[in-house]
């Protein structure tokens, strides 16, 4: 990692407005790609671009206090972390739209989502509120669904941050697929009871 880098991630805690600007517009290629994979695996139904996510995510970040990054991989899983939540939000928000929840006047022709585009939002939430879960539960593991699934990391890459091996980056992976599959599947049950 170059040494700017992780100067201005240390100083990139919310004290520091600057630092945190300066750590944007170094990452900015890297972020953009993130809010890309984040829309992409929400589904078509969201009219939310990259850019506007993006852009959301930094408010969100240097709008908090006492935020510390260890490392570029930590930085990167918790700007994808803010970035899911946001997406999320939004799904929630155009769901509630769709079932007339909220009366909103626009001079748009934005159409409500489709059933499969709620069908989307709704596995899109669940997973969230897992992952959430999870976090409470094991956050390590929850951050390595972060750095993996939604930033894109390999597990070799995982290992580096960590200083662990990769065989235990995989073995922790399964780990957390199998509680974020029954966290989804009692989650599911649970809705279907209502």
């Amino acid at each position: 990692m170059e040494p700017e880098l992780d100067a201005l991630i240390r100083q990139a805690d919310g004290a520091d407005p600057q630092a945190a600007g300066a750590l944007f517009a170094l990452l900015y290629r890297e972020l953009h790609r993130l809010a890309e994979a984040n829309l992409r695996r929400a589904g078509a139904a969201l009219t939310l671009s990259p850019t506007t996510l993006l852009h959301e995510a930094y408010l969100n970040i240097t709008g908090r206090e006492s935020l510390d990054f260890a490392d570029r991989g930590r930085f990167l899983a918790y700007a994808s972390r803010a970035m899911r939540g946001l997406v999320v939000d939004y799904a929630r928000r155009r769901r509630a739209k769709k079932r007339g929840r909220a009366l909103e006047i626009t001079l748009a022709g934005d159409e409500p989502p489709s059933a499969d585009a709620l069908r989307a939002t709704e596995e899109l939430t669940r997973l969230s509120d897992a992952l959430d879960a999870l976090a409470t539960l094991d956050p390590a593991l929850a951050e390595l669904v972060d750095l993996h699934f939604f930033c894109g990391f390999t597990f070799a890459e995982i290992a580096t941050v960590r200083g662990t091996s990769d065989r235990t980056v995989q073995r922790d992976w399964r780990k957390a697929r199998l509680l974020l599959h029954h966290a989804m599947l009692d989650d599911g049950a649970e809705e279907a009871a209502r």
